[in-house]
């Protein structure tokens, strides 16, 4: 099957993401992630999924079906959640918008996941005999980040929204270059960002338009991993390793005050035997995933989910779930790279704090 293309012309290196042909890299991680970290870069995020449901019931449709408190976010709020199954088992995780100048909800499912989670909330909404409207959007809306601290500044000189008045985790319509767009304070990197929605036709012209350093996939991932982020597929996956949020250390995005499924499953795991947590290598050698993580004796305890070498710390760094008394405090434990132990230890994410 062909890979689903992105709506702007990279003409750069390219991999398969999550079934779509997405940049790596435009110049190098190392520049790329310096840049965002510095000053200011974009990256085409348009392989994520946007998923829009509106109508009578969409708010309680939402607040069923993700395990944060929708019903708490007013017109332009947006919120992280998690899409948990009946067990408790993290599905996606998302970020959802309450869309300021239209009826209902746009939320933003992981690459590949648009199809799977509008055919879920499509199943549920006819068991629920609920009047909602459950529409993929994906390849209807581009979807750009734009992210680093000069990134209000190259923004806001293209944007007719006061940038400076928008709050994190907040949403706002308005133009980027023109043409329309969301704008939301909201980003994957631990800097100030933003990310952008509009039309896909508009989308060369907009991506034209922010301009800085082009990022690709690469520096996206250096740069969430300093941060400490998940990665669906990588850090988590409900066939090749379940997790709960609490395992998964997004307990925050949580609220069991909620009727959610998967919600009566969690109320009994919120001190959960294994946790995710961060670990920094003292020796030479770069984490990878599938790692043994073991104790100083050599006893398994854990795996790699996700590992580099960081840019800005130039450190080698990896996420992983160890059990939870290796993850209270900092514990030197090895990580077992091509069967050689290297000294390692414990430490809470974001590795930059």
């Amino acid at each position: 099957m062909a890979l689903r293309q992105p709506p702007v012309d990279h003409a750069t290196k390219t991999t398969d993401f999550g079934g779509w042909e997405m940049p790596v890299e435009f110049d190098s991680i190392r520049k790329e992630h310096r840049a965002v970290r510095e000053g200011v870069g974009k990256f085409d995020v348009s392989h994520m999924g946007e998923v829009t449901v509106s109508g009578p019931d969409a708010k309680e449709l939402m607040q069923r079906l993700v395990t944060n408190d929708v019903a708490s976010l007013g017109s332009g709020g947006a919120q992280y959640g998690a899409v948990t199954d009946s067990e408790g088992t993290i599905l996606d995780d998302t970020v959802l918008y309450n869309r300021p100048d239209e009826d209902g909800f746009l939320f933003i499912p992981n690459a590949g996941h648009g199809a799977q989670m509008t055919e879920r909330w499509e199943t549920h909404r006819k068991e629920w005999d609920l009047d909602a409207t459950v529409t993929n959007r994906t390849e209807a809306y581009a979807m750009f980040a734009v992210q680093g601290p000069d990134s209000p500044a190259l923004l806001g000189d293209k944007s007719n929204i006061a940038l400076e008045q928008l709050s994190p985790f907040e949403v706002a319509a308005g133009t980027v270059g023109g043409q329309e767009a969301y704008i939301a304070r909201t980003g994957y990197t631990g800097e100030a960002g933003f990310e952008v929605l509009c039309e896909w036709d508009d989308a060369q012209h907009v991506w034209d338009t922010l301009d800085c350093q082009p990022c690709g996939l690469g520096a996206r991932d250096t740069l969430r991993l300093e941060q400490g982020f998940l990665l669906s597929g990588e850090d988590f996956d409900p066939d090749d390793n379940p997790r709960t949020p609490y395992e998964a250390g997004i307990g925050f995005a949580v609220d069991l005050d909620t009727e959610f499924v998967g919600r009566d499953e969690l109320v009994g795991k919120t001190n959960p035997d294994e946790t995710f947590t961060g670990i920094v290598l003292d020796e030479r050698g770069v984490p990878r995933a599938g790692y043994d993580i073991t104790t100083t004796d050599g006893e398994s305890i854990g795996t790699v989910t996700s590992g580099t070498m960081s840019p800005t710390l130039d450190q080698p760094i990896a996420l992983g779930y160890i059990p939870a008394e290796y993850a209270s405090e900092e514990r030197t434990v090895q990580v077992r790279i091509r069967g050689e132990p290297k000294k390692a230890h414990t430490r809470d994410p974001p590795f930059l704090s």
